[in-house]
């Protein structure tokens, strides 16, 4: 278990759209561009080895890609190295945090400071869902994943807890980045559990998801 008093006050942030990262979820992650190598290999060289993971909002602040305010930050937990210099890594995502202001240096990547107030639950144990209605929860993914001809190991489905099922879930399906936005800002699993199948459903619908997430 991670506290907010071990946790730094700036991290590097891997501005990257549509790539949710949730607490106590995994994201694996292809690293090929120079600076976010060099990032990487900065963040290994620090006790908490965290890289935050922030979804761009796609407007432009000057020179600079406008970032949404909430992301979530994810200890480096895995990584191999490829055969031309490339990373493979996976991150375990540890806290959600709000930016502050960016830190101006001389590194080729971004860093913030960051708040963690309000995120305590974060860094606690897996979530609840007790209004979760399972059975009905799949039948709903059931016609998505028909309507989308896709497959799904459905006894894993299952049998998952309710934090891996849903996190699992928010990150992995196609929604477009301001979607996946609002599915990381839920201030519970119940809510994200909501919103996800609000979204599950729209997509069902065909509507148009800039129409339902402000």
């Amino acid at each position: 278990m991670t506290y907010i008093a071990d946790l730094p006050g700036t991290i590097p942030v891997f501005p990257l759209p549509g790539a949710l990262l949730l607490p106590r979820a995994r994201l694996p992650l292809h690293l090929f561009e120079p600076r976010y190598l060099q990032m990487f290999e900065d963040t290994l060289k620090t006790p908490t080895r965290l890289i935050g993971m922030v979804q761009p909002t796609g407007r432009t602040n000057g020179d600079e890609q406008a970032l949404h305010r909430i992301g979530c930050a994810g200890r480096v937990s895995q990584f191999s190295e490829t055969e031309d210099g490339r990373y493979m890594i996976t991150l375990t995502g540890i806290s959600r945090f709000r930016l502050a202001e960016e830190v101006k240096g001389f590194t080729p990547y971004r860093k913030f400071e960051i708040s963690w107030d309000g995120f305590d639950r974060d860094q606690g144990g897996p979530e609840r869902d007790p209004g979760f209605d399972r059975d009905a929860f799949l039948g709903l993914l059931d016609r998505y994943f028909d309507a989308r001809d896709l497959s799904a190991d459905w006894q894993t489905l299952k049998e998952a807890d309710d934090e891996l099922l849903i996190n699992s879930l928010s990150m992995l399906l196609d929604f477009d980045p301001e979607e996946k936005q609002a599915l990381l800002e839920a201030p519970s699993l119940t809510t994200r559990r909501e919103t996800l199948v609000t979204l599950i459903e729209y997509a069902l619908r065909g509507g148009q998801s800039e129409d339902i997430v402000q």
